[in-house]
């Protein structure tokens, strides 16, 4: 818990949740942080001793909320969603309660959280957030929110065009695989900011008594960073779907290639085919109306070898002449 104003701040660890109330007013903003959202009991008595509505607590201990914004006669509930970035990309729930003159949040058990450059501006005194009011510091937390998407995106980004130089250069094995995880991850990160966005601007747009106007103008600047997200979202997805094309060419650009080979190959085999079909017929030259001498030459066979050979090897510098037997560039 941060209890804090112009003039300090207290900061506690593992309070009672009996004290709650008692603590609350002694300074101009107080701070409560849940982490993990796994007992129900602690948070019902937090829920309990603070006056949160009963629907806003089973929404916030629902780790599968979509980003939302809820007005409650005590209190306002924020639902926002922290980008993770391990393997892969996920995104945690984040549930802000915001009452005149304290926060409570509650998120989720994975360790470590999106919150903490807020957290240090509240210690050094940094900015204007101990000399304003509980919505600014709800400001604070939601920019912090958004704000920690930009390096997962950057990452992502960086992932992507290490994917498409390597596609560029030679389609790799796992490919397919890793396109598709790029999908999956843009496919989360969507889902997260796209609520978020219309949650911020109701923010922005609707007047609420627990939202001044002051704080309403910052949280402007935060709708335009979630405008800004969704559109490199937007642009990544274009991206993937292009590595796909890509993809899918080389494929096929080495299956030509392939076939290409094939076909060259059984052009040289088939004159040698017919040469070897036309003295491969039983005929009996003694009998025969038609004179082959050179089946009965002492030379008949290497002669014709000979010129098999001869005709394979024309026809081999010839397609290398015409640049068919290189490879395509």
């Amino acid at each position: 818990m941060f209890a804090y104003g112009p003039e300090g701040v207290d900061e506690h660890d593992d309070v009672d949740p009996e004290k709650l109330a008692d603590l609350i007013g002694k300074r101009p903003v107080v701070w409560i942080d849940v982490d993990g959202y796994g007992d129900a009991t602690l948070i019902e008595r937090v829920a309990s001793k603070l006056d949160l509505h009963p629907l806003a607590v089973e929404d916030a201990t629902n780790p599968f909320q979509r980003p939302k914004f809820e007005e409650y006669p005590s209190h306002a509930f924020v639902v926002t969603r922290m980008a993770r970035c391990t393997e892969h990309v996920f995104s945690e729930q984040l549930a802000i309660f915001l009452a005149k003159g304290f926060i409570v949040t509650i998120q989720g058990e994975h360790p470590g959280d999106s919150l903490e450059p807020v957290r240090k501006r509240i210690r050094m005194d940094q900015g204007r957030i101990r000399s304003e009011g509980a919505d600014y510091l709800a400001y604070a937390i939601i920019d912090a929110v958004v704000d920690n998407y930009f390096p997962v995106i950057d990452e992502f980004g960086d992932q992507l065009e290490q994917l498409e130089d390597d596609l560029t250069i030679r389609s790799v094995s796992d490919s397919v695989e890793r396109i598709q995880h790029a999908k999956q991850d843009l496919l989360v990160l969507r889902r997260a900011v796209l609520p978020m966005r219309d949650v911020i601007n109701t923010l922005v747009r609707d007047e609420t008594r627990f939202v001044g106007k002051q704080a309403r103008l910052y949280l402007r600047d935060v709708y335009d960073h979630t405008v800004q997200l969704m559109d490199v979202i937007g642009s990544y997805r274009e991206m993937t779907a292009g590595l796909m094309e890509l993809y899918l060419s080389g494929v096929s650009n080495r299956m030509n290639e392939v076939m290409k080979v094939l076909t060259l190959v059984s052009t040289i085999f088939i004159p040698l085919t017919f040469i070897v079909g036309v003295y491969g017929m039983n005929f009996d030259p003694a009998k025969s109306p038609y004179n082959m001498p050179e089946i009965e030459s002492r030379y008949g066979y290497p002669i014709v070898m000979a010129c098999m050979a001869a005709l394979a090897l024309v026809l081999v510098l010839y397609f290398k002449r015409k640049g068919w037997l290189a490879p395509t560039k």
